[in-house]
């Protein structure tokens, strides 16, 4: 594709928002930031993904080979990681396990925040570690921390910078028609 198609198609974006997703301020204003026209739907896997319009009229979307699966904070990440920790693996094998590629955003948190406990959970630092990097090692997830603030903006660029790769390298060139 060329690089006028791939900023075309870039230009065409379309947010995909999960469905399950709530309505708040916190999300219209995360959404105001993203910056892209969306849609909701339905989601295999995480919270956001994308499509676009390619030059030749045809739809194509990341739905099923990229997600990104937001939590609010360290406290609720941990959740995932016990209470919640079966339905978390299976999202993550089926996902993964079709080919898909995860980016973990967490909000308010960070590597020393973990270590420190500072969070609400008598998940040990330890464990908690663990589980981040056997996620890392086992799906190849992508951690990513940050305000609550630039979330928005962070959501944007990976899907921005995901989708302009794939198609520099052609993913979408044999899709048929």
């Amino acid at each position: 594709m060329h690089p006028i198609e791939i900023q075309s198609a870039l230009d065409n974006m379309t947010l995909l928002l999960d469905s399950r997703e709530q309505k708040t301020a916190a999300l219209q204003k995360r959404l105001n930031a993203i910056g892209l026209p969306y849609e909701r739907t339905a989601l295999k896997s995480g919270d956001y993904s994308c499509k676009t319009v390619l030059p030749d009229g045809r739809e194509w979307s990341l739905a099923d080979k990229l997600a990104i699966e937001r939590k609010m904070s360290a406290d609720e990440l941990a959740g995932n990681f016990t209470r919640g920790r079966e339905r978390f693996t299976r999202e993550f094998d089926r996902f993964v396990g079709e080919g898909g590629k995860i980016y973990l955003l967490v909000e308010n948190t960070d590597y020393p925040h973990i270590i420190g406990h500072k969070y609400r959970s008598l998940f040990n630092p330890e464990a908690y570690l663990a589980s981040l990097f056997a996620w890392q090692a086992r799906y190849g997830v992508v951690p990513v921390f940050c305000p609550a603030d630039v979330s928005g903006l962070l959501i944007r660029k990976i899907l921005h910078y995901e989708m302009r790769e794939r198609l520099e390298r052609g993913d979408a060139d044999d899709l048929g028609g």
